[in-house]
């Protein structure tokens, strides 16, 4: 069964919550690389969860996969 991407977007991703979300998660990367860290091929970690609190204190560097699964445990 194919993805409905439009769809994806209708019911969540244009969402204004979401795209305020994943416009602090871009800043949080841009801010990521300012300060030295090396984020190519790597996710942001919020470690709080908060995808808005980009305090350096809360973000760290990890793998897609690490960081990836790790938010849904923490969604469940």
């Amino acid at each position: 069964m194919a993805r409905d991407y439009r769809s994806e977007y209708d019911n969540y991703q244009g969402k204004p919550s979401q795209i305020a979300n994943r416009s602090s998660r871009n800043k949080a990367r841009t801010k990521a690389k300012k300060n030295g860290y090396n984020v190519k091929g790597k996710d942001i970690h919020h470690k709080d969860g908060n995808p808005r609190n980009n305090s350096l204190s809360n973000l760290s560097i990890a793998s897609k996969s690490y960081n990836r699964s790790k938010n849904k445990q923490s969604r469940a």
